[in-house]
C-alpha cells in the first residue's frame, strides 16, 4: 500500500514540472501533444486517441474548461474545474502524461477577456490549483502565467514557452460590421500604446529566446499568423505581431514552430519573413469544440481548414532531422500534416 501510495504521488507531481525541472531531463522528447478548447459540460472521446498517441508531454493550449464569470466569488469557473476533475479521459491524461498548461480567455473567466477583467487574479489562483502548481512555483507571486521550459539534452533540446495572452493584452478594436467576413468582432488595431504581452512578457521572451536550444514551440493561445478573419488573432494589433517577429529575428533563435489554438478549428500556416528562417503554426481546436460551418480564406495556410474535432502533434526525429506537425481527428486519424526539415527551420548539426 505504501508503495502504492508513493508512486501514485510521485505521478501527481511530475504532470505539471515546476519551472526549471524539465532541462534536467536527458531522454530527447519525440512525441509532443497538444490541444484546446474543451468544454467540460460535454463529451469528449477523443482523450482515448490522444492517450493512444502515448505523447511524452501534453501542452494544454488554453480553453482548457470553460468557466467565464463576473462575480468575485468565480462560482462558475470553479464549477468548470470540478466538473473537468471528473472527466476519465482528461484526468486519465493528466494523471500518467507529463504536461503543460497555459490559459485562454474561458479559462481566464471572460470570452475575449484582456489585462481590465477585474477577477484575474482570481482565476489566475484557480488555474494554477487546478494544474497542482505547487507554492514555490514563482507564477504564484508575479502578474501572468506565462512560462519556459527546457527538455532534452544539449544537441536535442526543445523549448516550450507558454505566452499569456490574457493577463496584460489591451482593449480590442470592435469591428464597424458585425459578422462581416473578415470584420466578424474586431479590427486591426495601430494604436502604438496597445499589447498583446505588456512590458514585463516582452522583455522575458526576448530573454527565453536567446536561450540555448534546438528546437522551440512557441504557445500562443490565440493564432498567430492566420489571416482572413476578424476574431481574435495577433493581427489586431499588427504592430505587436511585427514585434513578435523582429524579436525572435533579434534573437538569432533558429527552429521557432508556432503552436495555438482558441479557434474551434483546426489549421496550418507558412509565413516567410525576411532575414529568419520560416515560421510555421498549427492550430488545433479544439477537443471538443468545432465550428463546423466554417470558411474564410487563408493565403498562407497550408491546405483547407480541419472543422471537426481534434488535437495536434509534434513528431521530432532528431536522426531523420525533421519535425512533423498534424492534425489528427477523434479517432486518431492524421487529417492535416507537414514535415520540415530542420535545414530549412536552420538548425544546426
Amino acid at each position: 500500500m505504501l508503495l502504492r501510495r508513493t508512486l501514485a504521488q510521485l505521478m501527481a507531481a511530475a504532470t505539471l514540472l515546476p519551472s526549471g525541472l524539465f532541462a534536467q531531463a536527458r531522454r530527447p522528447l519525440t512525441r509532443i501533444a497538444f490541444g484546446s478548447c474543451a468544454e467540460q459540460a460535454d463529451s469528449q472521446p477523443v482523450w482515448d486517441a490522444i492517450l493512444a498517441y502515448k505523447p511524452e508531454l501534453f501542452i494544454f493550449a488554453g480553453d482548457n474548461v470553460y468557466g467565464d464569470f463576473n462575480t468575485a466569488d468565480a462560482g462558475p469557473l470553479r464549477k468548470a474545474y470540478a466538473t473537468a476533475d471528473a472527466i476519465a479521459g482528461y484526468n486519465k491524461l493528466r494523471d500518467s502524461v507529463s504536461h503543460l498548461a497555459i490559459w485562454d480567455d474561458h479559462d481566464y473567466g471572460l470570452n475575449d477577456g484582456g489585462g481590465d477583467f477585474p477577477y484575474k487574479a482570481v482565476s489566475k489562483d484557480l488555474f494554477l490549483d487546478f494544474w497542482k502548481a505547487p507554492a514555490t512555483d514563482v507564477r504564484r507571486t508575479r502578474e501572468g502565467l506565462y512560462d519556459a521550459q527546457i527538455i532534452g539534452p544539449p544537441g536535442m533540446r526543445v523549448q516550450i514557452i507558454l505566452l499569456d495572452m490574457r493577463w496584460f493584452r489591451s482593449p480590442l478594436k470592435i469591428t464597424d460590421q458585425r459578422g462581416a467576413p473578415g470584420k466578424e468582432r474586431y479590427l486591426p488595431d495601430p494604436d502604438q500604446a496597445k499589447t498583446m504581452l505588456g512590458e514585463t512578457q516582452w522583455a522575458w521572451l526576448a530573454a527565453e529566446l536567446r536561450k540555448p536550444a534546438e528546437l522551440r514551440l512557441l504557445v500562443s493561445s490565440i493564432q498567430v499568423l492566420a489571416e482572413g478573419h476578424g476574431w481574435e488573432r495577433w493581427g489586431n494589433f499588427p504592430l505587436e505581431l511585427q514585434k513578435l517577429i523582429d524579436t525572435i529575428r533579434d534573437s538569432r533563435a533558429k527552429g521557432v514552430v508556432l503552436l495555438s489554438g482558441d479557434r474551434h478549428i483546426g489549421a496550418l500556416y507558412r509565413e516567410a519573413p525576411a532575414d529568419m528562417p520560416p515560421l510555421y503554426e498549427v492550430t488545433s481546436s479544439g477537443i471538443n469544440k468545432a465550428f463546423s460551418a466554417a470558411k474564410e480564406p487563408g493565403t498562407n495556410r497550408l491546405g483547407a481548414l480541419y472543422a471537426a474535432p481534434n488535437f495536434g502533434i509534434v513528431d521530432i526525429d532528431w536522426w531523420a532531422r525533421h519535425v512533423t506537425l498534424a492534425l489528427r481527428d477523434e479517432g486518431g486519424t492524421t487529417q492535416r500534416s507537414v514535415v520540415i526539415t530542420f535545414d530549412e527551420l536552420q538548425i544546426a548539426k
